[in-house]
């Protein structure tokens, strides 16, 4: 009896965890070709704000300037072509400043925080940051760097409403993404991932310093040449 009992249990959690896999992949597997209507941040700002409007337009790779991409690795996530998804040397970088009585910060890569907004909620808690490592694996796995970069240029977040880097250069410079001059995308990109705090339109003297820091970065890196790896 206890045999059965066992085996009963043992097959439940077989069954679970292939169900949980099969369900994970039919919410994330058919956004490797489809370009996502919302996001869960969008929805979940939707509902949480009144008289809330959504600004998007969606750019395809081909699209996408190629210096604003590389403005944004630059800023968010410099190992993204590298890493399988997470940073391990920043995370623990993050970790040991934390036990020497410094602030814990954050060491999230541009994947996690597409499968955070893609497919989570915000706010901070145990369970949201283990999906969150399931989702990520998911992504690597199934859509690519090149579709990743691609996503998280469209989806994140660059003020009330205004999502996506098209939306934003709109919003803030009142032009399109590919008149954006190198400045103008480094100072979009120094806004990340706070970007509700600052104005790229009306810099403040550290977010000049933070644009102009990116742009120095981004010749140490060799250049849009950084991106080949992305590349498909």
């Amino acid at each position: 009896m206890l045999n059965k009992i066992r085996r009963f249990f043992i097959k439940l959690i077989l069954y679970s965890m292939l169900g949980w896999l099969v369900i994970s992949l039919l919410i994330v597997l058919p956004f490797r070709w489809l370009n996502p209507p919302v996001s869960m941040v969008m929805v979940e700002r939707w509902l949480t704000h009144d008289d809330y409007t959504i600004h998007q337009r969606w750019l395809s790779w081909e699209q996408i300037p190629k210096k604003v991409a590389l403005a944004v690795i630059t800023s968010e996530d410099q190992r993204f072509p590298l890493h399988q998804g997470f940073d391990v040397d920043a995370i623990m970088k993050a970790l040991n400043e934390a036990e020497d009585g410094g602030r814990l910060r954050g060491a999230s890569t541009i994947s996690q925080q597409v499968a955070k907004n893609m497919f989570l909620w915000t706010g901070r808690s145990w369970i949201r940051k283990g999906l969150e490592v399931w989702f990520t694996s998911l992504i690597e796995l199934t859509w690519g760097k090149q579709r990743i970069l691609e996503v998280y240029l469209n989806i994140a977040e660059w003020g009330k409403g205004v999502f996506g880097i098209e939306a934003a250069s709109e919003y803030h410079f009142a032009k399109q993404a590919s008149q954006l001059t190198d400045m103008q995308a480094a100072l979009l990109a120094s806004t990340l991932p706070s970007p509700l705090k600052y104005d790229p339109a009306r810099p403040a003297q550290h977010l000049i310093d933070r644009a102009r820091w990116n742009l120095a970065q981004q010749r140490k890196l060799g250049g849009t040449n950084w991106l080949a790896p992305i590349s498909e």
